[in-house]
């Protein structure tokens, strides 16, 4: 009964079976944990959600920024770009319960049982464990409920930088969505930077990843996360698990694999971006 944790695939329906294999995944007994980012750039997202999606409670997913997306332009509230390769998604016959499945997962997701938190992109080094999973739901229940398509349209742009408890409205979902989905710098008074999509060593003096601005507590959960490419899965801080390799840009796949600390990748990619 092993939980294994994936990064970003983002369409690469055949570098994440080819993975599974690798890692003797039994979905019978195992549990796929995925870190976000499921769609858009590889070759075959469709085939990633039918997927995904088939498995029922024996997967975890988290929404990531372009999973987001997808269901923005799905909602007519952002454009349709060659690149992002949703089309066919959006085509599908069975395209309202793929996007409908896809709204309703967490933005934020733990382990009933061991320490374990999963997100997109990280947590704000504003906030601790008990705020994170408060704001988390906060947005869920939008996304879940009948105001998500005034959310998807109005969840875009860079602004507010900084969280503060007496943000409202829009402003204080946008703040939530852009931590969970966007975040990798901060500087060094807890703004959020969203230009600089280098690795630590590369960036711009003044910035820091979000893992090291964010104070750790004893009681904090082995955090999971994807979305930063640039890391190819490097993170030097305790307890924190980088898994985004950049699959779809001709790197490997990585799967991490909790009960025995054990980490796989596809030797190479099936698919070269």
């Amino acid at each position: 009964m092993a939980n294994c944790f994936v990064g970003d695939v983002q369409g690469c329906y055949d570098d994440l079976r080819r993975l599974l294999d690798l890692a003797k995944f039994d979905p019978t007994e195992d549990t796929l944990w995925l870190c976000g980012d499921l769609v858009a750039r590889g070759p075959d997202s469709l085939s990633v959600l039918r997927f995904v999606k088939s498995l029922g409670e024996r997967a975890v997913t988290v929404l990531g920024n372009h999973d987001l997306h997808l269901l923005a332009v799905a909602g007519g509230h952002a454009p349709l770009k060659k690149k992002d390769k949703i089309e066919p998604i959006i085509k599908a016959p069975d395209a309202a319960e793929l996007l409908d499945w896809l709204r309703f997962q967490p933005l934020l997701a733990e382990h009933p049982e061991h320490p374990l938190l999963m997100v997109h992109a990280g947590l704000s080094p504003a906030w601790d464990v008990t705020l994170a999973r408060q704001c988390a739901r906060e947005v869920e229940s939008l996304l879940q409920g009948e105001q998500y398509q005034w959310l998807l349209k109005h969840m875009y742009g860079d602004h507010p930088d900084s969280w503060s408890n007496e943000l409202t409205g829009i402003e204080r979902y946008r703040y939530i969505i852009n931590v969970f989905t966007r975040m990798r710098f901060c500087y060094f008074d807890g703004r959020l930077d969203f230009k600089c999509k280098l690795g630590p060593k590369e960036s711009t003096p003044g910035l820091r990843p979000w893992f090291e601005q964010r104070e750790h507590h004893v009681d904090d959960p082995i955090i999971v996360f994807g979305h930063w490419a640039a890391l190819m899965g490097q993170c030097a801080v305790a307890d924190i698990k980088a898994l985004d390799t950049g699959c779809v840009w001709g790197n490997s796949l990585t799967l991490w694999r909790y009960e025995d600390d054990a980490l796989i990748a596809t030797p190479c990619p099936v698919h070269a971006k």
